[in-house]
């Protein structure tokens, strides 16, 4: 069993290509306890390690883009070889309601897929937006379309759904929809941009940060948001992703959470 403070030898027994230049390492055992949301530290001798999020549980599963060192050798590995694991880690998401709506920027899909199944497994309605740069950077379309969500999709380029941004699918599910709450995992800009939208609307919403996590325990204080993104979204000055995160809960009914 894996834990916060000790990695964990586990081997890959499948390899999922979701696009061009992302893949999904599919492992021989569950990672006890996970929740959508979280996220564990990924090692490899004598190469480093890295946070990523945890797209699915059981088994254990984590997408990777070949963007650094730890990244690309993860990439070159193939079934049979092992991968060392510490986690589950951080904050994830809490459902709220039973009308969910789910917002991936880029390779933001991939842990909201896992709380997709989540959700669709407690019998509750789940409406997905989807944006990237162009029609290679979309992930896990058909995936979340085939679960029973309706899947919206915006690009930058046109290649694919809707030209433009993602918050103009939201604001569209928004109205048609009426979520209790709002779930988003991508880049900051974005992110800022749904906690402004659902702020004006009163949603409540629930936001995953991304940042450069080094110990995984609020030790080192890397991952601490930037004070001018807390001010424009109510998050607490201060806040450590890797502790306190990377999930942020959003009440805009009462107060801030």
């Amino acid at each position: 069993m894996t834990t916060p403070l000790s990695f964990s030898p586990l081997r890959i027994v499948d390899i999922q290509m979701e696009n061009e230049r992302a893949r999904s390492l599919v492992f021989d055992r569950p990672l006890t306890h996970a929740q959508p949301g979280q996220y564990l530290m990924a090692w490899l001798p004598e190469v480093g390690e890295k946070p990523f999020s945890i797209a699915g549980s059981d088994p254990l599963k984590i997408t990777v883009v070949a963007v650094g060192p730890v990244s690309q050798a993860l990439c070159q590995l193939k079934i049979g070889e092992r991968v060392w694991v510490r986690g589950p880690l951080g904050s994830g998401y809490q459902p709220g309601g039973r009308r969910h709506l789910l917002v991936g920027g880029g390779y933001g899909a991939a842990p909201l897929f896992y709380l997709a199944q989540t959700l669709l497994a407690r019998g509750e309605e789940v409406q997905v937006c989807l944006g990237a740069r162009g029609q290679a950077d979309l992930m896990l379309v058909s995936a979340f379309e085939s679960a029973g969500c309706r899947t919206r999709i915006t690009t930058d380029d046109g290649s694919a759904g809707e030209k433009g941004l993602v918050t103009q699918a939201v604001q569209a599910a928004i109205e048609t929809f009426s979520p209790d709450t709002v779930y988003a995992c991508g880049p900051v800009p974005m992110l800022v941009a749904v906690a402004r939208l659902c702020e004006e609307k009163s949603i409540n919403c629930q936001l995953s940060w991304e940042a450069l996590i080094r110990c995984g325990m609020g030790l080192c204080g890397s991952c601490e948001l930037d004070p001018e993104i807390c001010q424009q979204t109510g998050v607490p000055q201060g806040w450590l992703t890797c502790k306190d995160g990377p999930v942020f809960q959003k009440n805009n009914q009462n107060s801030l959470s």
